[in-house]
């Protein structure tokens, strides 16, 4: 019988050294269940991170299964070439859930071909090639996606995409311009008129931008950013494009999409992750005038659209609906804050920072906070990892410099198992 170490073996013999696994001695899972998955040895633990955010309504979700079994024994396979029932209806209902005038779709099946295809759209409406991108951003695994994402970690070639320029993000724990919250003047958001002036042609395609960074360490701008960023981006004719595949599908709580925190409408959006609970798919929406910047040319996907993903995704937003999992996000997200909040209040010299919304909660660890030293605290973040993983909890971590924890449960998670993460995650930071 096959336990985690054997699993482990044959997994590094037959993939790419490239791909990582968590934990010293990595765990080989087998099943899921609501917010908790099994592994081969029989062990169980409470996934805070669901497949990087993507397991939205829990494992093997009633309501999604039921859709997939059903949709499975009729048809499986066919590619946007030919028309489908699934593919259809939910075009039409996450097109009644976009803000604005956002009423064409095309579907692919990841968030790195969503990311492409929004820029590409960018550039053929706007006949512009230049893009600007922000710094600690993540948007994928292609060269394109390499190009946008602003970190050295997962740019595997030194030669990349031209035309794609990085302004400074809006990170506000480590502030560039060196302001404190009250005395901040958007001087991040203004950075972009600056980088379009001094490194581009002054006409740009667009702007691509999550609303909240993922892969970044769950940097949260703050709440006029994208209103004085934007404003910005269109005045040198450029579109927004809102990257919404770690924040979309009600991630931050009370709200569909993330981008509708800051009180913009976005002229495109990217949505992936939680969109089908862990079946592959993705979407791009648009104008009616964008999409027809590409009409006179082909653009299929063969995977795109597929009828069980699609399937997958109707079950989501039906949980989403009917369980009220926007406001429960919001409740069980301020639970999780509140917790967090008061863990940093305990261990106030490593933790720097908590931040962001909903479901979608982060915590900065560095060496001496108290003591006015922010480095980066990495080392931290791996003993965190073990010690919480030894309790049971699964959690995530990002950051440039990897020294985050991202803590993202199912939106559908209970009071019971935030308060029982948060207490696992104050008996971690007080084994170290």
């Amino acid at each position: 019988m096959t336990n985690s170490q054997d699993l482990k073996a044959r997994h590094d013999k037959v993939m790419f050294p490239s791909v990582a696994n968590y934990y010293q001695e990595p765990i080989a899972l087998a099943k899921g269940q609501g917010a908790r998955v099994t592994d081969v040895d029989g062990v169980t633990y409470l996934d805070f991170f669901g497949g990087i955010l993507t397991v939205s309504v829990g494992h093997n979700n009633k309501r999604v299964n039921e859709r997939v079994h059903a949709q499975v024994d009729r048809l499986s396979h066919v590619s946007t070439l030919y028309p489908t029932l699934p593919m259809v209806e939910l075009a039409e209902k996450l097109l009644s859930l976009v803000p604005g005038k956002l009423e064409k779709i095309f579907f692919c099946a990841s968030g790195t071909e969503a990311d492409d295809t929004a820029v590409m759209l960018a550039q053929a409406a706007t006949q512009k090639t230049e893009l600007i991108a922000l710094r600690h951003g993540y948007h994928g695994r292609s060269m394109l996606a390499q190009s946008t994402t602003a970190h050295s970690s997962y740019r595997s070639v030194p030669t990349q995409i031209a035309g794609i320029k990085h302004a400074q993000t809006p990170y506000c724990y480590r502030c560039p311009f060196g302001k404190k919250p009250d005395s901040c003047s958007m001087e991040c958001a203004k950075d972009i008129e600056d980088v379009i002036q001094t490194t581009t042609t002054g006409q740009i395609a667009g702007f691509l931008a999550e609303p909240i960074q993922g892969v970044g360490g769950f940097i949260t701008p703050p709440a006029d950013y994208f209103k004085v960023a934007v404003e910005i981006i269109r005045k040198y004719g450029g579109v927004f494009i809102a990257d919404e595949v770690q924040t979309g599908f009600g991630r931050t709580g009370g709200k569909w999409w993330g981008i509708e925190q800051y009180g913009v409408v976005p002229d495109m959006m990217t949505m992936a992750k939680g969109i089908a609970n862990g079946y592959p798919l993705s979407a791009v929406v648009t104008t009616i005038d964008i999409a027809n910047s590409t009409a006179k040319k082909g653009n299929i996907s063969t995977f795109g659209g597929n009828p069980v993903s699609c399937a997958a995704s109707l079950g989501v937003l039906e949980e989403i609906e009917q369980d009220k999992l926007l406001e429960n996000c919001s409740a069980r997200g301020k639970e999780l804050r509140d917790g967090l909040e008061g863990i940093k209040r305990q261990f106030p010299k490593v933790v720097g920072d908590v931040r962001g919304m909903g479901l979608m909660q982060a915590m900065e660890l560095v060496v001496d906070e108290q003591g006015g030293d922010r480095t980066h605290n990495p080392a931290a973040v791996m003993k965190i990892f073990e010690e919480t993983k030894k309790r049971k909890l699964l959690i995530g971590r990002g950051g440039l410099k990897g020294n985050v924890l991202r803590i993202s449960p199912p939106l559908n998670s209970t009071a019971a198992e935030i308060k029982e993460a948060v207490g696992i995650l104050e008996q971690s930071f007080a084994a170290l």
